[in-house]
């Protein structure tokens, strides 16, 4: 029986638009854009960000050691993230519903200290759930398999009892792995049904 549900935050409960953001920032560059989003997406920049190894002025000497001819625009782009980050309107009323149907709502996110600084206004639904785990707090993320055995010693819940939604397959993956029910958060209009059709058959 499923009785809780366990949200992913970024692209899921906020939105999150980094090629957008990029876009914004450089325009139809795509060769600067592209060496940037590299930099800091795929060589653990990022990453050890969300387990709160480095802050964000590490994450820019990173890159821009790598990047030198774009130093300046690195800087830009970690400073100025909040532009990439928004409310998602359907976040509070999606939680109220399950938890009104008997349900424990939790969150589990790679989400770095950083970030959450950048703009604090993006998780006004956290008061709504019933707690949760953002990695940067316990120093590991998803998907990880420590991760989710850290919320779920957290707050006592059987793997089993729990259903996770994430927009990373990897981090769907090995919540199945570890026990949960899991889908894959495509978007809220398709992804939605599926979840509460879930909910409501317990």
């Amino acid at each position: 029986m499923i009785k809780n549900i366990v949200f992913d935050i970024g692209r899921v409960l906020m939105g999150f638009d980094w090629p957008g953001y990029m876009t914004l920032l450089f325009g139809a560059d795509e060769k600067k854009i592209s060496a940037i989003s590299e930099v800091i997406w795929s060589r653990d920049c990022w990453q050890a960000l969300d387990c709160g190894e480095i802050d964000g002025e590490e994450v820019i000497a990173r890159a821009a050691a790598i990047l030198p001819q774009y130093a300046g625009d690195v800087k830009r782009a970690v400073y100025d993230v909040k532009k990439a980050m928004s409310k998602h309107e359907y976040a509070i009323p999606w939680i109220k519903e399950i938890k009104s149907m008997g349900k424990n709502v939790y969150y589990l996110s790679n989400y770095s200290e950083y970030i959450m600084n950048a703009d604090r206004s993006v998780l006004d639904f956290l008061p709504y759930t019933d707690g949760g785990v953002f990695s940067c707090e316990v120093k590991t993320a998803k998907p990880d398999r420590a991760i989710y055995r850290i919320l779920c010693d957290k707050y006592g819940l059987k793997p089993e009892e729990c259903l996770f939604t994430d927009d990373m397959p990897a981090n769907v993956k090995a919540a199945e792995e570890f026990g949960m029910t899991a889908v894959l958060f495509e978007d809220y209009a398709k992804t939605y049904p599926i979840i509460m059709d879930i909910v409501r058959k317990g």
